[in-house]
């Protein structure tokens, strides 16, 4: 047990300090989709959506706004390739603040992060549960046809379909469970809720990444439960969990919430 509790503060270490990073998702203080010819508040320049439809924006700045896009200063007006494009950007505004490009259907957003945001001053940690082996339970991988997909809800409204690569199915004190999971790389994601939301743990829910194992069983480490970047920032638009992800008894284990440097909730 000593060995795997280690691990696990070593963990819970790297965590708090991935969400204080210049874009870490604590950092994140506004996102703000480009539908048309806009300014963006906090940062110079006229944003505008590509006329070809593709995913990126067209950035028009003077020399003097001080903006960079992948070194380069702005003089004029750039096209700005957003995710999935040729060269995705690198924008810079200050030592301080950088931006980046986020995709979603047929809409680019722009997203603007602050290395010295309120809230990276006021962190003080991640609030979790002491490391707890009886939340390590092995699982039973189901997978599911290929390209099989569902709607999963967004915090802020809407739902994005999302590829449903499989299920985990386990028992909790007489509790049958069959965990939704979402993603098309090797690690898997679920997002889950349980009893201790908005009593214990962020109201919203959590997510768990795993790997199913080659003999068909998966680990289920619930010391690793993780807090959503929505529980840090409000500019993220997180998945909420699916019905069948709301579990009917609590998980005392993982991140909890962010807190201040006394201790309180950072986002009350």
């Amino acid at each position: 047990m000593t060995e795997a509790a280690d691990r696990f503060t070593n963990f819970h270490a790297r965590r708090e300090a991935q969400v204080k990073e210049p874009m870490g998702s604590l950092a994140l203080v506004l996102t703000q989709w480009i539908d048309a010819p806009q300014s963006v508040w906090g940062v110079p320049g006229t944003w505008a959506p590509r006329v070809d439809g593709k995913s990126g924006v067209v950035l028009t700045a003077d020399a003097t706004d001080g903006i960079t896009v992948n070194g380069e200063l702005v003089d004029g007006t750039v096209t700005i390739d957003g995710p999935g494009g040729a060269d995705p950007a690198t924008i810079v505004f200050s030592d301080s603040l950088r931006g980046s490009l986020i995709r979603e259907g047929d809409m680019t957003g722009l997203r603007v992060w602050d290395a010295n945001s309120e809230w990276i001053q006021n962190f003080g940690g991640i609030d979790a549960y002491d490391y707890n082996p009886d939340w390590v339970i092995t699982g039973q991988w189901k997978p599911n046809p290929e390209g099989t997909t569902a709607e999963v809800g967004k915090k802020s409204g809407g739902t994005k379909s999302e590829v449903i690569p499989g299920e985990i199915a386990f028992t909790h004190e007489g509790h049958d469970v069959s965990l939704l999971t979402i993603g098309t790389g090797k690690a898997l994601q679920i997002v889950f809720a349980d009893e201790t939301n908005d009593s214990e743990t962020y109201s919203v829910g959590r997510f768990l990444f795993v790997v199913p194992n080659p003999d068909g069983t998966v680990t289920l480490d619930f010391n690793l439960a993780v807090l959503p970047p929505c529980a840090f920032s409000y500019n993220f638009n997180c998945p909420i969990p699916p019905k069948q992800n709301r579990l009917a008894f609590p998980i005392r284990a993982g991140e909890k919430n962010p807190v201040t440097q006394t201790g309180e909730l950072l986002h009350p």
